[in-house]
C-alpha cells in the first residue's frame, strides 16, 4: 500500500488538531487541545480504487516566538496550511510558512484550508488578499471542523494530488 506523509501547518488555534480529529475519528470537541511538537495519525484514503495510507503530522502552531521546525517537513508528500477565517493574521502566518517551506524543501503540493467557516458572521479575511494568493497558485477550501464541511473532501483532494 502506498504511504504518504501529510503535514498540517498554521498559526496557534486555527483548528489543525480539530480538523485531524474530524477527519480521522469523525468527532469534534470544543475543548482546546494544544499540540506540543507533533502528533501523528494515520488514515487510509481510497484514490481511484487504490488505497493510500495518509500519515498525518499535526504540527504545533506557529507564532512570533515559535516557528515550525523545517525538520518535521522532511519527507512530506504534501501539506495543508490551516487559516482561521475569523483571524486575518493567521493568513499572513500561513503565507510566511509557505514561503519558508518553498525555500527550504522546494515546491510541494498544498491546499490552504480556510477553517471555521461555520462562524460566517465573524469572517474577517480580505477577499483581495485571497485573490492575490490564488493568482500565485494557492488553492483554497473553506472548512469547518465543527460541522465537518469540506473536511473529508479536502483530505481526499490532497490524497489525489500525492497518489499520482
Amino acid at each position: 500500500m502506498l504511504q504518504k506523509k501529510i503535514c498540517l501547518l498554521g498559526a496557534f488555534g486555527v483548528g489543525k488538531t480539530s480538523l485531524v480529529r474530524r477527519y480521522v475519528d469523525t468527532i469534534f470537541s470544543d475543548t482546546y487541545l494544544t499540540t506540543v511538537g507533533v502528533k501523528i495519525d494515520k488514515k487510509v484514503a481510497n484514490v481511484n480504487g487504490e488505497d493510500v495510507a495518509l500519515i498525518i503530522w499535526d504540527i504545533a502552531g506557529e507564532d512570533a516566538v515559535a516557528a515550525v521546525r523545517v525538520s518535521y517537513l522532511r519527507g512530506a508528500a504534501a501539506y495543508l496550511l490551516v487559516v482561521d477565517g475569523t483571524r486575518p493574521e493567521t493568513l499572513e502566518t500561513a503565507a510566511s510558512i509557505q514561503n519558508r517551506i518553498t525555500a527550504e524543501i522546494g515546491a510541494a503540493p498544498f491546499i490552504a484550508l480556510l477553517n471555521k467557516a461555520d462562524l460566517v458572521d465573524d469572517w474577517a479575511l480580505a477577499p483581495e488578499r485571497l485573490q492575490q494568493l490564488e493568482s500565485e497558485g494557492w488553492r483554497f477550501q473553506r472548512t469547518s471542523a465543527k460541522t465537518g464541511d469540506a473536511v473529508d473532501e479536502s483530505f481526499a483532494e490532497l490524497a489525489a494530488l500525492v497518489a499520482r
